[in-house]
């Protein structure tokens, strides 16, 4: 019997799937939550799961990690008011990514609940369907969580209050700074981007990087160039920038990305590496 199934970018549907799978309990353990992603599962919750199960839920309510946006209370907030069955407990320092439903399915993941998590990173995981390992991960994750913080709605929103009063304050305090050095940091942060973008070109050429990721999408299922675009643009923002034109050491970075990557999957056809049927690229056998 198969124990455990891999998963990986992007997840949003299988992970929706299991939480419609849950009949009677549901743990969320996330430290980083955005309000998007929140709506999405409430709404999937209210259309696919039974009123009586019971959501536990598992964060980081760090006041940094509020003010830089990566943890919306709105979310919890969301959850909160719809929610009957739950339960919000505050973790510090919790890093874990686990979801589990009911007791046949666990989900380890490096993946948040949030776009970035669930749409656009690279993330990856174990699907663990093995009813003793399942237990296993539930009872770790509750035991977990009692040594945490219960957190009530008047306590999220108090914190919603000062977040929002905090973020204010900041933006303040953002603008009060002198001119010259805004301009001085926006240099900086400018003279590491190409850094970054020169490394990059010391390493393969852009075609090279293209060719490997046309064949890593490939060896995954045959795709339209329409699906297999935002598929390259997530792995390789920096090389699929469609705000401008850059080439550092004979290599282009901008938005002539499509351009080139229709040059590789020609050169890939050529080689007979891929093939296409007039809709679908796919691995030649």
């Amino acid at each position: 019997m198969v124990s455990f199934r891999t998963i990986g970018s992007p997840w949003e549907e299988g992970f929706y799937d299991l939480l419609g799978s849950a009949r009677r309990n549901l743990i969320i353990v996330s430290p980083f939550m955005k309000h998007a992603q929140a709506t999405k599962l409430i709404a999937r919750l209210d259309a696919s799961v039974t009123p009586s199960i019971q959501v536990e839920i598992m964060t980081d309510l760090r006041p940094d990690s509020i003010l830089a946006g990566v943890l919306d209370v709105e979310s919890l907030l969301a959850f909160a008011k719809s929610t009957p069955n739950l339960t919000i407990t505050y973790l510090p320092n919790l890093h874990a990514k686990v979801y589990v439903a009911d007791d046949h399915t666990a989900v380890i993941t490096s993946a948040n609940l949030t776009d970035g998590g669930l749409r656009r990173n690279f993330e990856y995981g174990v699907v663990a369907i093995d009813p003793s390992i399942v237990a296993q991960v539930r009872n770790d994750m509750q035991d977990y969580a009692a040594l945490g913080s219960l957190v009530t709605t008047d306590s999220l929103e108090s914190m919603a209050r000062i977040a929002n009063d905090l973020k204010g304050l900041r933006q303040q305090a953002e603008n009060s700074i002198r001119q010259k050095f805004r301009r001085a940091f926006n240099e900086k942060l400018e003279e590491a981007r190409i850094e970054l973008l020169t490394l990059r070109a010391e390493g393969k050429t852009t075609h090279g990087i293209f060719a490997d990721t046309i064949l890593y999408l490939l060896a995954r299922k045959p795709m339209r160039t329409t699906e297999m675009h935002p598929m390259i643009q997530r792995l390789h923002p920096d090389l699929c920038d469609d705000s401008e034109d850059r080439v550092i050491k004979g290599v282009h970075f901008g938005k002539k990305w499509k351009h080139y990557v229709r040059n590789t999957q020609q050169h890939l056809k050529r080689q007979g590496l891929i093939a296409f049927d007039g809709s679908y690229w796919r691995l030649t056998p």
